[in-house]
């Protein structure tokens, strides 16, 4: 079968590699149908050292369970799922507590010993506990919109949950990519009165306008801190959702934050160390998040999703074939496009 290898920073390739397999019982199969590049997938596309034998790249996919293994009670052959972009088994004490990323059983795609999913098929571990059967056909005109739901619609919303949204409450997106993008949904979505975006690019402020933005601030550094401040009456604000993972966007997300307010960090920290930590403390402002346990969201987004209330896969831009995958990391890198939809 053909999947996607990053060799290296910039160096993507689609190569022929053996066929996905089942190894354990509680396996499953799937054939992917559409997959994702993720703005995470860009910091090895950046910096990643070069590798004689390259990393299988992508964990965001919806497709076609072909086969499954003996134990699996809950999947059959044919079933269209959407697969989050951890795996996780459902019973653990970490899975129970809603908190599938941290399963003692489960692990990321494209990590380790499990392939990525940037490719014509995928071997899914603890499947029982990772895939959700879509009640849609493969071909549903919703799929870009269920797809976000295995990593970026998901991740926005831990994001807003973290950051404490709730109805009347004010809050700041910094960040302009899909991340960011879902995080303006969701915060709407959770009820918040005012939602300022920190963001840069035309298209993407168009379309966080679109699905909720109230505010939009380009500058950076010290002046968008006291754009921010100038649009709350001086305090800041409830909730901070921080989407990027830079010293410096978290620099800014500490400062926009009110006291007592909250900050729900979800990019990729890039640095060992959290600035502004005295400031924080100061003023009480909670700091939480991380991976999102998209798996403990999906049920509770489904629905919005297949009523059209949100419209997430709006963040896709371009598509692409699998073929064109190493344009579609340049277009991405590059900022020509938002979000790369690959499809099969």
């Amino acid at each position: 079968m053909r999947a996607t290898v990053m060799f290296g920073a910039g160096t993507v390739r689609i190569e022929a590699v053996p066929d996905a397999r089942l190894i354990e019982p509680t396996d499953a199969l799937v054939v992917v149908t559409r997959a994702a590049i993720c703005g995470s997938d860009l910091w090895p596309y950046k910096t990643m050292e070069h590798s004689e034998t390259g990393r299988r790249m992508g964990h965001e996919a919806v497709g076609v369970v072909e086969t499954v293994g003996a134990d699996v009670r809950t999947l059959k052959v044919g079933d269209v799922v959407v697969m989050p972009f951890a795996y996780s088994d459902g019973t653990c004490i970490f899975c129970h507590e809603g908190l599938h990323t941290s399963c003692i059983h489960g692990g990321f795609f494209g990590a380790g010993d499990v392939n990525g999913a940037q490719a014509e098929a995928v071997r899914v571990p603890q499947a029982d506990g990772t895939l959700v059967v879509l009640p849609a056909g493969k071909d549903d005109a919703l799929m870009p919109s269920l797809l976000t739901l295995s990593d970026v619609m998901a991740t926005g919303h831990h994001a807003a949950v973290a950051a404490k949204v709730g109805p009347g409450r004010t809050a700041a997106v910094v960040g302009d990519g899909a991340v960011g993008l879902c995080g303006v949904i969701a915060a709407r979505r959770l009820g918040a009165e005012q939602i300022i975006l920190l963001g840069r690019h035309p298209n993407r402020i168009a379309l966080a306008r679109e699905f909720g933005a109230t505010d939009v601030v380009s500058e950076r550094g010290d002046k968008a801190i006291e754009r921010v401040r100038e649009l709350t009456d001086g305090f800041g604000v409830h909730s901070v959702l921080e989407c990027v993972g830079l010293e410096q966007s978290m620099l800014t997300a500490l400062s926009i934050a009110r006291p007592g307010g909250a900050v729900g960090r979800v990019g990729v920290p890039q640095d060992e160390t959290m600035p502004a930590s005295r400031p924080a403390f100061y003023n009480n402002v909670t700091v939480s998040g991380g991976p999102a346990p998209a798996r403990a969201y999906i049920d509770e987004l489904l629905p919005d999703v297949l009523e059209g209330r949100i419209e997430p896969g709006r963040v896709f831009d371009r598509v692409v074939r699998l073929d064109e995958v190493p344009d579609g990391y340049r277009a991405m890198n590059e900022r020509e496009a938002i979000k790369v939809l690959i499809g099969f």
